[in-house]
């Protein structure tokens, strides 16, 4: 009967610990084809194709670019907590795991979320096409996308990333998760209020007009 019970009890946790391993493995793997495909191979491409560097925060100390530094703090601080969550257990302690949120649903609701960004962030990249660019080209004039999925959304591109923080809070929730989450939420919040100025100047009636058609989110 003993023996029975101990069964019983160990059936759920070795469940439980296969599917750990397995977003252990599966995190990482995510995460780089996310970036390789939203950030690394469009850039590449538009660079090529059109001989101008879509990659446009520079240096200053102006707003703008103070974002972009923000940026790469946020995608360093979530490389680190995904190498430390699948490859450092023991530094992963460390990161202050939130343990009442480490329910069987949640990882599954973040892989949902991420499947969600990546589509919906390819869809947005293939729309834009030569228009794609991180941060904002002052000097370069593109054209405005507003069709495809720009209809429903004026920043899909954010929108797909902040699903992916969500998603990454959502399988290894810790406080800096959180933190990026959170800080993403807010940058990007000013971030597009500097494209939305920077298109009425560029685009004039035609964007006021798309601006008031199409909801900032959704």
């Amino acid at each position: 009967m003993t023996f029975a019970v101990e069964l019983h009890l160990q059936k759920p946790i070795l469940v439980l610990k296969n599917k750990m391993t397995l977003y252990k493995v599966l995190l990482p793997i995510i995460w780089i084809v996310f970036f390789a495909s939203v950030f690394v191979i469009p850039t590449v491409i538009t660079w090529k194709r059109t001989g101008v560097n879509p990659f446009v925060f520079g240096t200053t100390d102006s707003a703008h670019d103070y974002l972009g530094k923000v940026y790469r703090l946020m995608i360093l601080a979530s490389c680190i907590s995904i190498v430390c969550y699948s490859f450092f257990p023991d530094a992963y302690y460390y990161l202050s795991p939130i343990q009442y949120m480490e329910k069987d649903i949640l990882p599954q609701l973040g892989l949902i979320c991420i499947v969600s960004s990546f589509v919906i962030t390819i869809i947005a990249l293939y729309n834009m096409s030569d228009s794609w660019r991180i941060g904002i080209d002052y000097e370069e004039h593109t054209d405005l996308i507003t069709s495809g999925i720009f209809k429903y959304s004026r920043n899909p591109v954010f929108l797909g990333i902040n699903l992916v923080n969500i998603g990454t809070l959502l399988i290894i929730p810790n406080t800096l998760t959180i933190l990026v989450f959170v800080t993403s939420f807010v940058v990007f919040e000013v971030q597009v209020r500097l494209e939305e100025e920077y298109l009425v100047n560029k685009h004039g009636e035609d964007y006021i007009i798309y601006k008031k058609r199409v909801r900032r989110w959704l």
